[in-house]
């Protein structure tokens, strides 16, 4: 693809308040999730699979993590390749002489203060997207259709059901798929028709041409009433201003080596959500394949040594049943059934972890239980502790309990 018709934006200054203690330390784009990952690699490799190589991702709150692992694993654009590049930009206040001493104050905002690095670039159209969603999208595919209907705006969107749809922007569009009416998280959502039950939402996923862009959010901020939002202000204002606003339909978006329609997108913003996510891709059959040589999913590389599994004497057989471990993992003597291990976790002698999730370097203690809980990085469960077993002595100690009872153990937490 040519790398001046696209200018790829990815939001990821996400705080992630519901996904606490998950996102005590980090935001939410830099939160861990499938063994190997964090949730910003789904939204970088929708970009590189689908050919856009000039990435700026746009980071604020918690940011170093985040940073850590893009810069370990996601960088290049040097000499020959410097139009292919994947930048991270931290909030700086580069407008200080303009709106004074104020960080982000909104998704269009965000993207306002960088419109310099939109003007550097040239890139015809600027597809700005959000990194902390799950999902596989092929872009150019949107593009094509951003280009071939001449839209000011392309915005993606994905039927949900009613009760959700209070969560996000939901669009009404007429027969061609154009826009026309708009309503950001509203209380009673409108259906889609002839689907009473569901809404058409927004995934926040946007392409604009560039002129529009810089039109819109040079509007957006002499609003004084505005929050500075694509959903909240800027969306609505070019709606009323006559812009044409396409309507991208995310199940007719074709992914290479699958060939059942592109139906999973989850915002993990939860930590039962994103338990429920986790628990899929130890499913037989999941709805979210990591597996496809065809759509490849990247990360940043770790060093360590490959997954072992020992012992095999009586009840002593250290083994994974219907799970995920990644690298440098130990199963040693215990049993892990329906879990994601993440790296250099281990289990030892007689535990038992089911349907929970192991982050970075947990040791799992001879003959300790853990069971729907999500334990964070780098926390030693003694022997024969229990988790996930008595959710009122869980709470006691000061763990979060989810509606859905899933036990999360904050990082480095160290037992009494």
């Amino acid at each position: 693809m040519n790398s001046k018709r696209i200018l790829g934006m990815i939001l990821a200054g996400g705080q992630g308040t519901r996904l606490t203690p998950l996102t005590a330390r980090r935001s939410k784009p830099a939160v861990p999730f499938g063994s190997k990952f964090r949730i910003i690699d789904f939204a970088l490799n929708n970009f590189l699979n689908s050919g856009i190589y000039s990435v700026y991702v746009l980071t604020q709150f918690k940011a170093q993590s985040l940073t850590e692992h893009i810069q370990r694993g996601w960088r290049f654009g040097t000499g020959l390749l410097a139009d292919y590049f994947i930048t991270l930009v931290p909030a700086q206040m580069y407008l200080y002489e303009q709106l004074g001493p104020v960080w982000y104050r909104g998704t269009a905002d965000a993207i306002y203060q960088n419109l310099h690095l939109v003007e550097n670039h040239g890139a015809e159209n600027v597809a700005i997207f959000s990194g902390d969603h799950i999902y596989k999208m092929n872009i150019a595919h949107m593009l094509e259709q951003h280009e071939s209907t001449r839209a000011d705006i392309t915005i993606a969107a994905y039927p949900t059901p009613l009760a959700s749809a209070t969560r996000f922007g939901v669009l009404q569009v007429d027969a061609r798929g154009r826009l026309t009416e708009f309503q950001e998280k509203p209380k009673e959502p409108k259906p889609m028709p002839g689907r009473p039950d569901m809404a058409l939402s927004s995934m926040g996923n946007y392409i604009f041409r560039r002129r529009v862009l810089n039109e819109l959010l040079d509007a957006d901020t002499r609003a004084e009433d505005s929050q500075h939002d694509f959903g909240k202000d800027v969306l609505p204002r070019a709606l009323r201003d006559g812009y044409s606003i396409q309507v991208y339909d995310f199940h007719g978006n074709p992914i290479p080596g699958q060939s059942t329609p592109n139906t999973y997108w989850r915002d993990v913003g939860t930590l039962d959500a994103y338990h429920e996510a986790s628990m899929d891709l130890v499913s037989v059959n999941p709805e979210f394949d990591v597996f496809n040589p065809e759509w490849p999913l990247r990360t940043a590389v770790e060093v360590s040594p490959p997954a072992k599994f020992v012992h095999e004497a009586g009840e002593r057989v250290g083994r994974a049943l219907n799970s995920m471990v990644a690298s440098g993992c130990i199963i040693s003597g215990g049993t892990v059934r329906e879990s994601l291990l993440f790296h250099r976790a281990r289990v030892n002698s007689y535990a038992l972890v089911e349907r929970s999730v192991i982050l970075d370097e947990v040791d799992v203690g001879r003959h300790a239980r853990v069971r729907n809980a999500i334990i964070d990085k780098g926390v030693h469960v003694p022997p024969g502790e229990r988790i996930g077993y008595d959710l009122e002595q869980d709470r006691a100690r000061g763990f979060t309990v989810t509606e859905n009872g899933i036990v999360v153990v904050p990082k480095g937490y160290r037992f009494g």
